[in-house]
């Protein structure tokens, strides 16, 4: 059996994109299914708008979502040999031809067909001349493109796509379309064709917006006597107004880098892409990577274009309620030992990283990594909502304030009589401190939720969490009595 060969080409012209990135991982899953290789290829023969920043920042993207390759990074640059000489051989066995039609030529015919109101195609000018008439025109310097024969008469070119089925288009619908530029540099369509018959490829997976070139890349490869590999389209990823998504429009919030910055799991942010196009016979949403390269299928990615709910702007829900979601799922349910790295380093980078969480205090501090995670919905919520059980500069919401502290004038003095006979407990159980607790409440006369949130309020700045007796026991003793008697300062 022919071994399964796939690649992901991306242009090195900005960072790495969800849509560029679920292409990346629909090649990487179907390699891994069929024990296949997944090729690397940064096509940038742009070299006006491809960038080493731009190169650099899609290997990164691709090593933090764990989409491994086997091959490459090849560069389509360095192949630029291969590409001319394609063209040239096309030439040589006449299916292609020189055409010295000018711009200017070329406008006032488009001109024409809209003035008529028509739809405008090359007239084929210049596939009659002889070699003897184009050898004089290039003779006298008149500069020229070269554009392959496509096919004339009643018949069609087809094929049979894994998502779209059986799509075929009439030859009367193919101009001769341009294969190299009057500069002398191949076009895209000739390029990719040449680079995927060197590196063997057998299947196709690519965007939707690819279906246009199929039929005309076809045909280079029957010119070129090479049978053309599988193509499987995927559906577009649309935003709310029905735009696709892009670089240029949507800006950042459809980077890689990213979610990634703003406290994403790898393998979240993968499951969630995956189902942008992608869904099995059942109503599962969750996978781990083996579930995942197990059901993954080709003839189970929809022809819908999928929508991308980004809600940019949005302080926490900055982006589609969906992934935020799946994101705090795997947050919430991995192995506590995996997380921790993970949190490690944005305490590193928040600077409130403590040396000790590595070595005395690491039961601790998983310990509660495990108590506080079940609220939060990214890495960067342990740094920010759960920043009060590792720091003293934690920030008190207004709103938790107002409810839990200011709506009760009392608690300025009541806190810090309370926080006193935590001191005479010597057994500082969370038993203990529920019962001192409930106890100072029936004294008062008052309900015992008003101190309980008070406590919250005081020494986390929350207005919800983990039951607040767990909380009290992980904050620790002395850290717990301080703040409490500090929430004079909040009035």
């Amino acid at each position: 059996m022919t071994e399964v060969r796939v690649r992901f080409p991306p242009s090195p012209t900005g960072y790495l994109h969800i849509g560029g990135a679920r292409t990346a991982i629909y090649n990487w899953l179907f390699a891994k299914q069929h024990n296949g290789k997944l090729i690397l290829r940064i096509e940038d023969t742009d070299a006006e708008r491809s960038t080493q920043e731009s190169i650099q920042g899609i290997l990164d993207g691709l090593e933090w979502l764990g989409v491994t390759w086997d091959e490459g990074p090849y560069f389509q640059s360095e192949f630029a040999n291969d590409h001319v000489a394609t063209a040239k051989k096309l030439l040589d066995s006449g299916h292609a031809y020189k055409c010295f039609c000018t711009k200017e030529e070329l406008d006032a015919k488009r001109e024409a067909a809209a003035a008529a109101k028509g739809d405008y195609r090359y007239d084929k000018t210049c596939r009659g001349l002889s070699a003897e008439e184009a050898a004089e025109k290039e003779k006298q310097g008149l500069p020229y493109v070269v554009r392959f024969k496509a096919p004339e008469g009643d018949g069609a070119v087809g094929f049979d796509d894994k998502v779209y089925g059986r799509v075929e288009r009439s030859y009367d619908d193919i101009e001769d379309f341009v294969i190299v530029r009057s500069n002398g540099k191949p076009l895209y369509l000739l390029c990719n064709v040449v680079d995927d018959i060197r590196d063997r490829i057998t299947h196709i997976i690519r965007g939707q917006d690819g279906l246009v070139n199929t039929p005309r890349q076809i045909l280079i490869y029957e010119a070129l006597g090479v049978t053309a590999p599988v193509f499987a389209h995927m559906p577009l990823t649309l935003d709310l107004k029905k735009a696709k998504i892009s670089k240029r429009s949507h800006g950042e919030i459809v980077a890689v880098q990213f979610y990634r910055q703003h406290g994403f799991l790898p393998w979240a942010l993968c499951n969630f892409l995956v189902l942008l196009g992608w869904s099995t016979t059942d109503d599962q949403e969750i996978f781990s990577r083996e579930e995942m390269i197990n059901a993954f299928s080709l003839e189970r990615i929809n022809r819908a274009n999928s929508i991308f709910n980004y809600r940019k702007g949005d302080p926490k829900f900055f982006t589609d309620p969906k992934a935020i979601n799946m994101n705090a799922h795997y947050l919430r349910t991995m192995p506590v030992e995996e997380l921790a790295p993970l949190v490690k380093e944005e305490f590193v980078a928040d600077g409130i990283w403590d040396a000790a969480y590595d070595n005395d205090k690491k039961e601790w501090f998983l310990k509660t990594l495990d108590l506080i995670r079940d609220r939060f919905h990214t890495l960067k919520d342990f740094a920010q909502a759960g920043r009060a059980y590792f720091a003293d500069d934690y920030e008190f919401q207004p709103k938790t304030v107002k409810k839990n502290i200011l709506k009760h004038p009392d608690l300025k003095e009541w806190l810090p009589q309370l926080a006193e006979r935590f001191e005479e407990i010597s057994d500082f159980t969370k038993e203990e401190v529920e019962r001192v607790t409930r106890e100072f409440a029936t004294a008062l006369d008052i309900k015992p939720g008003i101190p309980i949130n008070g406590i919250r309020a005081s020494v986390t700045g929350q207005l919800a969490g983990p039951g607040l007796f767990d909380v009290v026991l992980a904050i620790g003793k002395e850290r717990v009595i301080e703040r409490m008697k500090k929430v004079a300062q909040l009035y």
